[in-house]
């Protein structure tokens, strides 16, 4: 009968560390851009009115739901709207009450959010500049339609869309960095 014999193996005491080691790391809290501060809030507010500018425009003209691509630009437009209006009310009342929206599950929610609707968003400017390219340079046929009405319209959609890319990726950067 071979039995095994318990072994003690010593084990060493950590090394002592110095003040400087022990240090709590500190995370950046209040970067512009991210939701609860004065710059993410401007940031929703340019993307809100850019959107509903873009939205207003495009349904103003007669023509539009002709063409897919720009009812796909109006659909985008108004969710960008409404996601900016509602973002920008929760991010104004997070200043004026003084609360932090640096919340995990907050701020997931809102990369989640933004990345969607800023995808959307440049989706569809980019299909609406591809039409109006193609109804103004190729098929030469903007006496006929509302030409300057489609590119003020894409450009709005631009804008609101270069407006919410930034607080996609503060969002999302704030949520890889946790």
């Amino acid at each position: 009968m071979s039995v095994s014999n318990g072994s003690v193996h010593p084990v060493d005491a950590p090394p002592l560390q110095t003040e400087a080691a022990n240090v709590p790391r500190v995370r950046m809290k209040d970067v512009q851009g991210m939701p609860g501060t004065i710059g993410g809030s401007f940031l929703r507010f340019a993307q809100f009115v850019f959107a509903v500018v873009s939205l207003c425009v495009m349904a103003t003209t007669a023509d539009f739901p002709s063409v897919t691509a720009f009812c796909y630009l109006v659909a985008a437009a108004g969710l960008q709207s409404l996601w900016s209006l509602s973002l920008g009310i929760l991010d104004v009342y997070a200043l004026l009450v003084g609360r932090c929206l640096q919340n995990s599950r907050v701020v997931s929610l809102f990369a989640v959010g933004d990345g969607v609707t800023s995808t959307l968003m440049f989706a569809a400017a980019c299909a609406s500049a591809g039409i109006t390219v193609l109804i103004g340079n190729d098929l030469g046929v903007c006496s006929q339609n509302h030409c300057l009405e489609f590119e003020t319209a894409t450009a709005m959609a631009f804008l609101s869309w270069f407006c919410a890319l930034p607080s996609f990726l503060l969002n999302f950067w704030s949520l890889a960095s946790r």
